[in-house]
């Protein structure tokens, strides 16, 4: 059965839009969300990566109380480093951000648990970051800003209770690819935006190798699947691209549902 969309006019849906003005629109969301629950101003962790920054951008703008924390650890590049420093300085809040590492609090429990196991340590450094950005937060009677995509969400490309562990998700209804107009137009750097995603959490750690996929990809992928209602086949066919790749990306959003809802509770009274 022939498709009645070509992947000119898939990418034009997800692309072709006023980046400006969805911009301006998250702005309003989140100093509306902010006054609404009669908090302060906000908390954001900044990594150096284009969904921290394009994050940090908007909630300048909307808001006049704001703290960034940036949270390295031993696995962190130094470029990240040096961008999440650029996005302060970018952004004027040079009196408003601390930089803190994670380190000594990750080999604490590094030597308690007993494990060097890169995931077991990596989970423990996004875990340890989400404790100081509430902790920072209720210092302030700010709430935590998460930074995370609707890419990642999707996938479960995020630590359950670390960088998972917000109160809101201003872009967290935009894919990665989109993120990157996003902050284009918002005025991020370049070589931030283009840059390529990788959460760091041990050393080499790049999000596309790990995933075995492009964003590129799995947001077309992602997008025709469950916005279009295409199936596996159909997606294939549309794309161009191997049947594995489809699987493999449906299979992660399967397994990782847990990571995007309220642990079960059994009912007493059924």
């Amino acid at each position: 059965m022939p498709l009645n969309f070509s992947v000119e006019e898939l990418k034009k849906e997800l692309y072709d839009k006023d980046w400006n003005k969805i911009g301006e629109e998250i702005v309003k969301w989140i100093k509306n969300y902010v006054e609404e629950n009669g908090l302060q101003g906000a908390v954001v962790g900044v990594s150096g990566g284009v969904d921290s920054a394009t994050t940090a951008f908007l909630v300048s703008k909307a808001l006049k109380n704001y703290y960034f924390l940036i949270l390295p650890s031993d696995s962190t590049p130094q470029r990240d480093i040096q961008d999440a420093l650029k996005v302060v300085k970018l952004l004027n809040a040079e009196d408003r951000y601390s930089m803190i590492s994670v380190d000594d609090v990750v080999s604490i429990i590094r030597d308690k648990v007993g494990t060097d196991d890169k995931r077991v340590i990596g989970n423990v450094k996004a875990r340890i970051r989400m404790v100081y950005l509430y902790a920072f937060a209720q210092k302030f009677n700010y709430l935590v800003v998460g930074t995370g995509d609707k890419s990642e969400l999707l996938l479960g490309y995020f630590t359950k209770y670390g960088d998972g562990g917000v109160d809101i998700l201003p872009i967290g209804d935009l894919y990665k690819t989109q993120v990157r107009l996003l902050a284009k137009a918002l005025g991020v750097p370049k070589e931030i935006y283009e840059k390529p995603s990788s959460p760091a959490l041990w050393t080499g750690q790049t999000a596309e190798e790990e995933l075995g996929f492009k964003y590129e990809v799995a947001d077309l992928v992602l997008y025709a699947m469950y916005e279009k209602g295409l199936s596996e086949a159909e997606v294939t066919r549309l794309l161009g691209i191997e049947k594995s790749v489809v699987e493999r990306i449906k299979q992660l959003v399967r397994i990782n549902s847990h990571k995007r809802n309220l642990p079960p509770i059994f009912k007493l009274n059924k």
